[in-house]
């Protein structure tokens, strides 16, 4: 079981840039890991514990902005196709390329 966290936070203030950075912080402390910029990615052992890992999400929700969240299975995960275009800059926060189990 997957868990995917997508969000569109604001950044437009210093409260809201410190905001969106405690955010991504404390989903990267509960084991998630990016997948694209406003995307990431958790895999779970179980529906029980994907559970677990939603509530605790919604106990570091923003003020402001939109999160969601979607479980999906290995099976649907592992479809999931990703493009990269040819001539994409090296950059220094690129997204981790995950690994499919």
């Amino acid at each position: 079981m997957w868990v995917l966290v997508f969000f569109d936070l604001p950044t437009e203030t210093k409260k809201d840039k410190r905001a969106y950075q405690l955010f991504r912080k404390q989903l990267q402390k509960d084991g998630f890991t990016m997948f694209q910029f406003s995307i990431y990615v958790r895999h779970c052992a179980s529906m029980d514990n994907a559970e677990v890992h939603i509530k605790r999400v919604k106990n570091f929700l923003p003020e402001y902005g939109n999160v969601a969240v979607m479980c999906i299975t290995d099976k649907q995960f592992d479809n999931i196709k990703v493009f990269t275009g040819s001539k994409i800059a090296k950059r220094k926060s690129q997204p981790l390329q995950l690994e499919l189990f």
